[in-house]
């Protein structure tokens, strides 16, 4: 399975939500999507809260999170 490029459905638009990383044509941010996940909801239950939303956003989120993690520098 190949990794999803992340850069076609993450945006920052200082204009929305404060300039955080959001799902592009919504004001979801990445991080709603993550502490969705981590609070143990599934891809489908978060999917039926926010029908505007698919799978592959939800694993962009995921894809965005990783890359973010692998490029922190440490002092």
């Amino acid at each position: 399975m190949a990794q999803i490029d992340y850069k076609n459905y993450i945006e920052v638009d200082p204009e929305i939500r404060f300039g955080k990383p959001i799902i592009k044509g919504t004001r979801i941010t990445v991080y709603d999507v993550l502490q969705w996940l981590a609070s143990g909801m599934s891809h489908d239950e978060i999917i039926s809260d926010f029908p505007q939303l698919n799978k592959t956003q939800i694993l962009a989120c995921l894809a965005y999170a990783a890359n973010k993690e692998r490029v922190i520098k440490v002092a």
